[in-house]
Formats: structure tokens, sequence, C-alpha cells
């Protein structure tokens, strides 16, 4: 499934560990790089997209801005406490001053729920502007 992120698709940002109500999570999957969700400062960070049913993932984009340490977790379950590590950072693919577009490519794994944490960033802020899968 192309771009099975987007909301559009049915995916939803089901958890989130900060929030700013200018920069709402939902931004994350509107499928545009130009608006996005910021956190509040303090490292980690984390948010959880679910997808409306189990979704093979190969490649997945990530556009964000700041961010230096960060972690993809799955789980097939609905019970979100069981995650299992699938990457961690991906490759960054482009860099001008501090946006980053991070690629895990063939990542060959099937979820219906992704963790995103941020372990650290440049700066006591960072922004995730869209995702792809």
């Amino acid at each position: 499934m192309t771009e099975s992120s987007l909301s559009s698709s049915g995916a939803k940002v089901v958890l989130v560990s900060s929030s700013d109500e200018n920069h709402p999570p939902e931004n994350i999957l509107d499928g545009s790089t130009k608006s996005f969700w910021i956190s509040t400062g303090m490292f980690p960070q984390e948010f959880i997209i679910r997808f409306p049913h189990a979704t093979k993932i190969s490649v997945l984009t990530i556009h964000s801005y700041n961010i230096k340490g960060l972690k993809l977790e799955k789980c097939m379950t609905e019970d979100t406490e069981k995650f299992e590590n699938v990457a961690e950072k991906g490759r960054l693919i482009y860099e001008n001053t501090k946006y980053f577009l991070f690629v895990c490519p063939q990542l060959n794994t099937t979820a219906t729920h992704l963790r995103f944490i941020i372990t650290s960033g440049y700066d006591h802020f960072v922004s995730v502007h869209s995702i792809t899968v």
C-alpha cells in the first residue's frame, strides 16, 4: 500500500507524548510537508500511528526537523504494550541545515501500529512534517 500512513487512508495518531495546539499530531498524516507536529521539549518524545488494518511496510520515509536520534517499533495486536524494535534512525537522504529526510529501506515487515521514539534532537524542540509508508 502506498502512503498508507495518510489520514485519508484511515491511519490515525493514537498517542503522542506532547502537543502544541497550533501544530497538532494530526499534521503528520495530512500528506503535506508544510504542516507539522512539534514537540514541547525534553526527550524522549514519541507518537504512535495506528493503521486501519495490518499493513505491509517495505519502505518508510520521515520528513522531520532537528531530530538526531530516532527509533521505530511495531506492534501487530490491539494491545499496544508489546512493541518490537524495527529500526534505529534509518538512512539520511537529504540534509539542509537540520531538516532531514529519513528513509528506512527494506523493512519487510507488517504492523497495525508503529511507534516512533525520538531519543534526541539538535535542539529542545523537534518537528515531524510527514510520514509515508
